[in-house]
């Protein structure tokens, strides 16, 4: 944990950083993904709006997913009956990540070309949902929403105040950079902030029931509103800048970061786990005319190959 101030600290992208707001005890969590949201898009090759949705499914993953204390796997989920069907963003602690989608590719481009922007339009009527699933037997844990919100982020904020009686601001971002040689890479960022029970700020006075006051959550609020895009993805802006460009009146403690990285868990032992459960007559549909069974993982696009009788 330190003070904005101290500018020695280094500040890596594919992290998440949580802050505290010091005078009114307010916490949330501002995510930066880099190289880890570039491999995990670009090993698909999906249409740039599913990208972008996509992007904003795997920070808010990030931010939701390290304000909880559990160990295994939260699945955050979008499904619907548009032309994107499904998208699921998995981290698994303590920081791995990876996503796809499921879409209809011709629909996908008709929304775009008539410049519509809303999850609903690209998603219909659904469902926004999430899964903390900690193995061993574990009790799952779930929310589910529904997709009435113009973004992901308000449909995340509907959540947590019909659901958790709690209020949130969020805000994501997802670009697509060209850099050096004409290539392009993608990017995202999130910040997140909490009406949470606290008990004040380091230097600041105690927050009173326990809660920032009306006035101070709104203050909050509208700060976290005004971050744009390219700040929340900015490479050249450290997240102890950008912080302190929002706060900067009301001074900001930076904890320790959770570094992300992309990483599936698809294995050539699991997939044969599961080929094994199917019966024989299963297994020789799935033959190909060489003789092969072709299993490809869906988060990561990696193709495994097995003889006909694995």
């Amino acid at each position: 944990m330190h003070d904005l101030e101290d500018d020695a600290q280094v500040e890596p992208d594919d992290s998440v950083y949580p802050f505290q707001i010091d005078k009114i005890g307010v916490r949330g969590r501002l995510v930066r993904l880099g190289p880890a949201i570039d491999s995990v898009l670009a090993s698909h090759d999906y249409p740039d709006p599913v990208s972008n949705f996509l992007g904003e499914l795997v920070a808010l993953s990030a931010a939701l997913s390290t304000a909880l204390k559990f160990e295994g796997v939260f699945s955050l989920q979008v499904r619907g009956n548009g032309p994107i069907r499904a998208m699921v963003a998995d981290f698994q602690s303590p920081g791995s990540i990876r996503a796809f989608a499921s879409f209809d590719a011709d629909a996908v481009t008709q929304v775009a070309q008539a410049g519509k922007t809303a999850i609903r339009d690209y998603c219909g009527a659904g469902i926004l949902s999430w899964v903390v699933d900690q193995g061993n037997d574990r009790e799952r844990h779930q929310g589910i929403v529904s997709l009435d919100g113009e973004t992901l982020s308000e449909c995340t904020e509907n959540y947590f105040r019909q659901s958790e009686q709690l209020r949130a601001v969020i805000r994501v971002g997802v670009v697509r950079e060209i850099v050096r040689g004409g290539e392009r890479q993608w990017r995202a960022g999130a910040i997140m902030v909490q009406n949470l029970a606290a008990t004040g700020g380091h230097s600041g006075r105690k927050v009173a029931d326990q809660y920032a006051t009306e006035e101070d959550w709104q203050h909050a609020k509208a700060l976290v509103q005004t971050a744009t895009t390219t700040e929340l993805c900015d490479p050249l802006l450290p997240p102890s800048a950008f912080l302190r460009r929002l706060f900067h009146e009301d001074g900001v403690w930076l904890y320790e970061p959770t570094a992300l990285a992309a990483r599936c868990r698809c294995s050539r032992e699991r997939i044969e786990a599961v080929l094994e459960q199917f019966s024989d007559e299963e297994v020789a549909e799935m033959v190909l005319e060489n003789g092969l069974i072709e299993v490809r993982c869906e988060f990561c696009n990696r193709s495994y190959t097995f003889q006909g009788n694995p």
